[in-house]
């Protein structure tokens, strides 16, 4: 697959949002900004909440929801930057916990949403994805060093901050989630577990049943997007993008980065997908073999 960089210097990129004059917004997570990418490649930050933006996606008013895991600490191995100390933590100091953003993307004023539940302030909160309702699913991936491991959950939540439940817990790094073209199962990527999670979803924020293993991998996943024929498409880190299909079937596409950890699909056809390298920092975008599904705004 022949991969054009769009753009180049954005950080540590993830999260992008296909805008709907056909920018693209990334967020920096270690910036702590958000930025906007031009057809022509030209980059302008938009707004700067600060600790860790993570995953982004446009809500029923037009305005960016951005989930923010607090914030990492960041160490160089080998010449890349990393979201990890020397001894494994990506805890910082001083970390006080994450939290959810509503940012007008015009402006880039920055509305606090939430940050916490029942008194329990959010650990890593890490990508966003709204349903047809106009509700949202969101991640917490928690915080780990080198002897514990926070075990993260899966929320949902209305974008006036009510409604605000946890839906299932106990899950190893809970990092992408997504919705089935019809809205009825909702997918987690585990990044320590490199599995793909799912629940049938029966209502906004409501699941039935027990959570269902699709697929198990060597990988470290990140954050995921959906096609149009429900093929859910995982960054794996180091291994670029896997693809599991609704047979069962599993591919890769090659990424020419080590840290490739997100991926939306967009313009006419919905077959062109951008993918975020963080450790380069670069906007890369490809023709797709099929088409990636429309999201709910």
């Amino acid at each position: 697959m022949e991969i054009e960089i769009v753009a180049e210097g954005l950080g540590f990129a993830e999260g992008p949002v296909v805008m709907p004059n056909g920018d693209i917004v990334t967020v920096d997570v270690r910036g702590g900004r958000l930025m906007r990418t031009q057809a022509d490649g030209s980059t302008r930050e938009i707004a700067s909440p600060g600790g860790g933006p993570n995953g982004a996606a446009i809500g029923p008013d037009g305005a960016l929801y951005v989930v923010n895991n607090g914030g990492f600490p960041w160490s160089n191995r080998n010449g890349m930057l990393i979201p990890l100390d020397e001894h494994g933590s990506n805890q910082p100091a001083n970390f006080e916990g994450g939290w959810v953003d509503r940012i007008d993307p015009e402006t880039g004023n920055i509305d606090r949403i939430f940050d916490g539940l029942d008194g329990e302030r959010f650990r890593g909160p890490n990508d966003i994805v709204f349903d047809q309702t106009g509700g949202f699913w969101f991640t917490d991936l928690g915080k780990s060093d080198a002897r514990s491991m926070d075990r993260g959950s899966l929320f949902y939540a209305r974008p006036d901050g009510s409604g605000l439940r946890r839906i299932a817990s106990g899950l190893m790094g809970p990092n992408g989630v997504g919705l089935s073209p019809d809205g009825s199962i909702v997918y987690v990527a585990e990044t320590m577990t490199g599995r793909l999670l799912a629940w049938d979803v029966v209502g906004p924020g409501e699941l039935s049943g027990p959570q269902r293993i699709l697929m198990a991998t060597p990988n470290h996943f990140d954050s995921l997007a959906v096609e149009a024929d429900g093929t859910v498409v995982v960054a794996a880190i180091s291994h670029g993008i896997c693809v599991f299909r609704p047979s069962g079937e599993i591919d890769y596409v090659d990424v020419p980065d080590f840290m490739t950890t997100n991926i939306c699909f967009g313009e006419d056809d919905m077959q062109s997908a951008f993918i975020t390298m963080s450790a380069s920092g670069r906007l890369a975008k490809a023709r797709w073999p099929r088409p990636g599904l429309r999201l709910a705004f």
